[in-house]
Parts: structure tokens; C-alpha cells; sequence
């Protein structure tokens, strides 16, 4: 759990632009060498799980630290237990940097804000998180729409069920958490109807 403590620690610290920079920057580290902490289709179920609650961010980072931990449990240690104890070191690191920052960095945010240079160097940062949501976007896209590779055929289902998704948010500007609950819906149905 030191390893997890260390990672999530430095992905408070190094990751800016909100919670979407932070789950792409989490997501493409942990289903990789050397930590292959958990497989890209248990991301997605985890972030999929996460979205449906508020808060999806802790959310998502403490299901990442329950699987690391289900999943690499120290000798004498069983896998649920070590779930556990990686999702509290997850939240743990996870905050004590923010609080940090904020604690220390609170008194000076006014005098900041008013610095011309650091206006446009939000602005850039701002547009960047963009490439970064974009990236995190396709990369769970893929994963959904392509689950068994690009030779493993097309997830018909989940690729219109993405672009009904998106025209209801965009064009038709629906709440996010009637999308997310319809989508499950759906993909209950399709799961029992269809096998």
C-alpha cells in the first residue's frame, strides 16, 4: 500500500485541470506496466459506477485503490481487507495535498488573481485540460465501443448509445444524471433481453 500512497499522492500534486485531467492521468498509469493495478475494462466499470453517484472523482480514485488492493494483496493480508485498506490510503493521499495547497495557498488568491500572466497562463492551462478530456474520452471510448480490440468487432449498442448520449447533452441539453440513469437503464435492458 506504500506504492499506492506514493502514486496517489503525486497525482494530487502533479495533475491540474479538475477531475477529468486527474482520471485520464490515473487511468493510462494504472492498467500499465509497472503497476497493472487493474485491467482498462475495470476502470471504465469503476468510472461508470462513479458517474452515477456525486463526488464522481473520490469516487472513481477510491475504486482504484480498492482493485490495486483486491487485486496485489500483501502475504497474510486477504484481498478484501487489502481492498479496503487501499481505498483509504487512496483518499488519504488523495486530499492531503488539495488541503495543503488551499490551507496554504488561500491568503494569496486575490493577490494572484489580479497578475495579467497568470490570468493567461490559466487560460492556457484551461485550454490543455481540454486536449486532456478529449484524450480520457477517447481512450474510454475505445474501450466500450471496441472492448475486445478493433478484431474483436464493434459494440453496436454502446456506439449509438455514446452518440444519443452526446446529441441529448449537446443538442437537446439534458441533465447529465438523466443520460447516466437512462444509459443504465438501457444497458440492463439490452443486458436482459439480449443476453
Amino acid at each position: 500500500h506504500v506504492q499506492e500512497y506514493f502514486f496517489f499522492t503525486k497525482a494530487a500534486f502533479v495533475t491540474f485541470g479538475g477531475a477529468y485531467a486527474v482520471l485520464a492521468y490515473v487511468t493510462q498509469t494504472v492498467t500499465i506496466a509497472p503497476f497493472n493495478w487493474l485491467s482498462p475494462a475495470q476502470a471504465i466499470d469503476g468510472l461508470a459506477l462513479a458517474e452515477t453517484t456525486p463526488g464522481p472523482l473520490i469516487m472513481v480514485l477510491q475504486f482504484v485503490g480498492f482493485m490495486a488492493g483486491w487485486n496485489n494483496p500483501p502475504a497474510g493480508l486477504s484481498p478484501a481487507a487489502s481492498g479496503v485498506i487501499g481505498a483509504l490510503v487512496t483518499t488519504y493521499a488523495t486530499f492531503l495535498p488539495c488541503f495543503v495547497f488551499i490551507f496554504v495557498g488561500a491568503p494569496y488568491i486575490e493577490v494572484i488573481r489580479g497578475k495579467r500572466g497568470l490570468a493567461d497562463a490559466l487560460a492556457g492551462v484551461t485550454a490543455a485540460v481540454v486536449g486532456v478530456i478529449l484524450n480520457l474520452a477517447i481512450l474510454f471510448g475505445v474501450a466500450v465501443i471496441w472492448p475486445r480490440g478493433l478484431a474483436g468487432g464493434t459494440n453496436w449498442f454502446a456506439a449509438l448509445l455514446s452518440v444519443a448520449a452526446f446529441v441529448a447533452l449537446y443538442r437537446f441539453k439534458l441533465g447529465v444524471l438523466w443520460v447516466v440513469l437512462t444509459g443504465g437503464l438501457l444497458g440492463l435492458a439490452s443486458a436482459l433481453l439480449l443476453g
